[in-house]
């Protein structure tokens, strides 16, 4: 990127709903199926059928909009965008356009070590198109009509973000917030959210925006970071050679990596909007608002903060496992046995996790239960077995008997420390008696060695020397010599 520039970006992201039906019909509405067969008289469009709003779609946006702190906007209103699509049979879009029904907010990101603000310009109800196929047949494009009608949310920013690495953030933070609010599955390789990227220009210190580009239906983080960095480079590129920016609406080709025009770039009218006549206003009550509100569940960057600030964990042990909500409850209903959140985290992330993926399967199915890992935790953490004897002994052995008792098991395995003196004294001198050279140059300064004594002792011990008694028992040995 040339110095002396700032891209400027702002988003359009359509967040494709979870709902069992379509935004205005009974159609089934979940992913998949045989081509066009999850239609009806009302999507395939045919004349005299009326469609009727689906209150989950209504639900759905209330709930987003209070999570970014929007304001609910009581009366909103649904508009027919007129444009040719080959791929929804009425050639307009059910969608909000003058009066939507969430007005502003923002989204928090995370940057590095920083959180930067991206303010919400609203939120709109709209419907999804169907899909066009033109790989099939080598003369003719196929339509799929199963995701026509599909209930969609789509969140406008305000211009806002200055780099594809921000705006992959504001994306994955976007998946986050609606995974945890169970209102979509975010999925962008099946197309459940998409956004179209504008992008302009202009010299650092500027306040007035440049010409900007819409780059349409970015169904993937990588594509969308190499687009957006190609086409501000196109821009700049333009810009020092005196050229002009021209408004468009551009596609962007993975194969070769650059943007192309698909057409002129439309204003409003263009569209031909103008207020649909077969659905009156959508009016809502508070009541209806403060029930959904009643039903939030904590919200990511709440859940984020807790563990950062209230169980003490790194900021990336806490990002890790804030991520699922799944994962997050999971760990807080841990924690709530244990005071040892640190140690929590860890067995979690390094231990739970990777046996989630690897069976595909929810983490209150772990076999070894919340009362067991809290027994093993605090095992560990009043130094009754060792930290490696844990977990490369005992925790094999858990998982073999998952009903076990960790104490009573690592009991009948031998694991538990022991503070006896004579045993420690014992191990003392098997381990000075066997390095008379390291004592040696323990005698002629070298006390680094110090931690290699302790490693011995605690290898023939096989972890079962208390550390802190055998430490302190140790280097009263050393000192005599």
């Amino acid at each position: 990127m040339v110095q002396g520039y700032e891209t400027v970006i702002g988003l359009e992201v359509h967040l494709q709903l979870n709902t069992r039906s379509k935004a205005f019909c009974a159609d089934d509405a979940s992913f998949g199926g045989a081509p066009n067969t999850r239609v009806s008289a009302i999507s395939l469009g045919h004349p005299g059928t009326l469609p009727m709003p689906n209150r989950a779609h209504v639900a759905y946006a209330v709930r987003l909009g209070l999570a970014l702190g929007c304001h609910i906007n009581l009366v909103s209103t649904f508009d027919r965008k007129n444009y040719f699509y080959a791929d929804l049979p009425k050639g307009y879009q059910i969608t909000q356009d003058k009066q939507p029904i969430c007005s502003g907010g923002a989204l928090d990101i995370r940057i590095g070590s920083g959180v930067r603000k991206v303010r919400i310009h609203h939120i709109h109800i709209e419907e999804d198109a169907g899909k066009s196929i033109h790989d099939q047949l080598p003369d003719a494009s196929l339509i799929d009509l199963n995701r026509a009608g599909v209930p969609l949310l789509e969140i406008v920013t305000e211009p806002d973000l200055r780099s594809a690495e921000e705006v992959d953030a504001f994306m994955s933070a976007m998946r986050r917030l609606a995974r945890y609010l169970d209102i979509s599955d975010g999925n962008m390789e099946q197309g459940s959210m998409r956004c179209d990227v504008n992008v302009s220009v202009r010299r650092r210190g500027q306040h007035t925006y440049g010409t900007r580009c819409e780059i349409k239906n970015l169904n993937s983080m990588r594509f969308a970071r190499r687009a957006i960095e190609y086409e501000a480079g196109r821009q700049i590129a333009l810009v020092e050679s005196g050229q002009v920016v021209e408004q468009n609406t551009l596609h962007f080709d993975p194969q070769t990596g650059t943007t192309s025009p698909l057409r002129s770039k439309e204003e409003a009218h263009d569209y031909r909007y103008f207020p649909d006549p077969d659905l009156p206003p959508l009016v809502l009550d508070t009541a209806f608002i403060e029930s959904i509100r009643s039903q939030m569940p904590p919200l990511p960057e709440e859940v984020y903060r807790r563990f950062t600030e209230e169980y003490g964990l790194s900021n990336y042990d806490a990002a890790l496992l804030a991520e699922e909500k799944s994962v997050a409850l999971y760990f807080i209903e841990l924690c709530q046995h244990t005071p040892h959140t640190k140690a929590a985290a860890n067995l979690v992330i390094n231990k739970l996790l990777p046996w989630r993926d690897e069976n595909q399967a929810d983490l209150h199915s772990f076999p070894i239960g919340l009362p067991a890992l809290t027994e093993l935790l605090q095992l560990i953490a009043d130094n009754q077995i060792s930290n490696s004897a844990a977990y490369q002994r005992l925790w094999p052995a858990l998982l073999v008997e998952p009903g076990q008792s960790p104490a009573a098991l690592a009991q009948s395995m031998d694991l538990l420390q022991t503070s006896d003196a004579e045993f420690i004294i014992a191990l003392i001198d098997q381990v000075l008696a066997a390095h008379p050279g390291k004592v040696s140059e323990f005698r002629k300064g070298k006390k680094g060695l110090q931690g290699f004594f302790m490693g011995e002792l605690m290898r023939l011990s096989q972890g079962k020397a208390d550390p802190k008694t055998a430490t302190a028992m140790l280097l009263q040995k050393l000192q005599a010599l």
